[in-house]
């Protein structure tokens, strides 16, 4: 949808022709509105789902900084035998490296730290340090060939998260909340949440939840664990509700007035977020409460549940968003960019995500939502075979690598117990069925009753998509 569609939609012809020449329109900006071809729908577009979708709703865990698939999923017994030996020139094969390691004269090969066993019907190895996960091999999908071409963290994440390494673009969340809408009026389409592992953390970015060049009510609500949830809406001391109220409805009669006399979307936003936080100041403290959820469900998510800000807790709080419709749930979890000390420090962070994503797992299927809730688990990128710095055996780290990594999906007619594509003995390159991260959000979308070649939005001349201009496909293997 053009912008400018937007603003020929809040004009009529006579302001338009009245404020033509004032506003200084020039000739192609005042042929474009004119020419205007799409309507805008108020609860998203109308031509959308194009589709019936399989998901309702979705629910991102990301684990910002690069899991180690090695350590996690993709094992190999072969691994074993080549502890310790150089990774051979004919598998890296001149690729890219990070300049943390385009320094290093030796690429020892580290195998895992930890044990693999097997689990559920098809025998999915999966490491030790997560058991909880392993406990719902049997609901899961496993991507072992997720690749991208980034191989730092600010392009990668911004890649995976926007359909492009270029900054200013709209995220997933946001493009899914100017598609589809929300289904309820009192909560954004789209919350972001943000926990703190014990390992090293890099940076998060607003524009990773960001609108882009969307309309600005649909990027992301970051909702934040203590008092204060979501920053700025409760009413400052001394103003009761009726003045707030009051306030409001003089703030939006100002904003109308500018609205009819520019017709500038943007002002049309601004009077739909004042209006959604007002509404929210009801519905965001039952929502945080967690004191109605009994001891069961809470021994689900694990020991951290209770605790205002941890993993668990935003995994709960997630699945209370999604009952309550909330379209796009995103968590973000950090410390995962172990280049260093990464047997301690990916125990660390396992212990964290292993409880609490399965048991939102299992929550979501106990209350029969995993039919129609899209979860998704995984990071920018993955880590390398060999080691960075020396190899010991406590204390070594793994650099980044895109090449292949590993996401794992459940529900929304994701096949179950299942694993798909294969990596090569060292996890280093693809050897059957990539799936490159537009590829993933293509699926995404299709999940949700969108056809991504069709969800678009025209800016600075071009048309955009969630997933860029760049090929990519639905990967319907892994979808019932």
């Amino acid at each position: 949808m053009d912008p400018i569609a937007v603003a020929h939609q809040n004009l009529t012809r006579r302001q338009l022709l009245s404020h033509a020449g004032r506003l200084c329109i020039g000739g192609a900006a005042f042929q474009q509105l004119l020419n205007a071809e799409q309507p805008v729908h108020a609860a998203g577009l109308p031509q959308l789902p194009h589709f019936r979708p399989q998901a309702k709703r979705v629910i991102y865990l990301f684990f910002s900084g690069g899991p180690s698939n090695i350590d996690t999923f993709d094992f190999k017994p072969a691994l074993r035998n080549i502890h310790g030996t150089e990774l051979p020139e004919s598998i890296r094969n001149g690729q890219r490296l990070t300049g943390m390691t385009s320094g290093q004269k030796a690429f020892p090969c580290v195998a895992p730290m930890f044990k693999f066993q097997k689990h559920g019907q098809h025998g999915t190895y999966v490491s030790e340090l997560l058991p909880q996960i392993a406990s719902i091999v049997d609901e899961i999908t496993i991507l072992k060939t997720v690749n991208t071409e980034a191989i730092n963290h600010d392009p990668a994440i911004t890649f995976i998260n926007t359909g492009t390494q270029q900054l200013g673009r709209p995220s997933m969340g946001a493009w899914l909340s100017y598609g589809l809408g929300s289904m309820n009026e009192d909560l954004p389409a789209y919350v972001v949440m943000i926990s703190k592992g014990r390992g090293q953390s890099q940076a998060l970015y607003s524009r990773l939840w960001g609108s882009g060049f969307l309309p600005s009510r649909h990027q992301g609500v970051r909702f934040r664990s203590g008092t204060d949830p979501v920053l700025f809406l409760a009413n400052p001391p001394g103003i009761e509700a009726d003045t707030r109220r009051r306030m409001l409805d003089g703030l939006a009669e100002l904003n109308q007035e500018n609205l009819d006399r520019f017709g500038d979307p943007e002002t049309q936003a601004r009077i739909a977020q004042y209006e959604l936080a007002f509404r929210m100041q009801t519905s965001v403290p039952n929502l945080m409460d967690l004191s109605s959820e009994p001891k069961n469900v809470l021994d689900l998510y694990g020991p951290n549940a209770g605790k205002p800000g941890t993993f668990a807790s935003n995994c709960i709080l997630a699945r209370r968003m999604a009952e309550r419709g909330v379209s796009f749930i995103q968590l973000f979890h950090r410390g995962w960019d172990q280049h260093g000390n990464l047997p301690k420090l990916l125990r660390f962070q396992c212990e964290d995500i292993d409880h609490p994503a399965a048991g939102l797992v299992k929550d979501l299927k106990q209350r029969g939502m995993l039919d129609d809730t899209l979860v998704i688990c995984g990071g920018e990128f993955g880590r390398t075979i060999y080691s960075q710095g020396a190899l010991t055996e406590n204390n070594h780290g793994r650099d980044h690598h895109g090449r292949c990594f590993t996401t794992w999906m459940a529900g929304a007619g994701v096949k179950r117990g299942f694993e798909y594509g294969v990596t090569d003995d060292y996890c280093y390159n693809i050897v059957r069925d990539p799936v490159h991260i537009r590829d993933l959000s293509a699926t995404v979308l299709h999940q949700l009753g969108i056809d991504y070649k069709r969800l678009t939005f025209k800016h600075q001349g071009l048309e955009h998509r969630p997933t860029g201009v760049e090929p990519c496909r639905v990967v319907k293997e892994i979808l019932v």
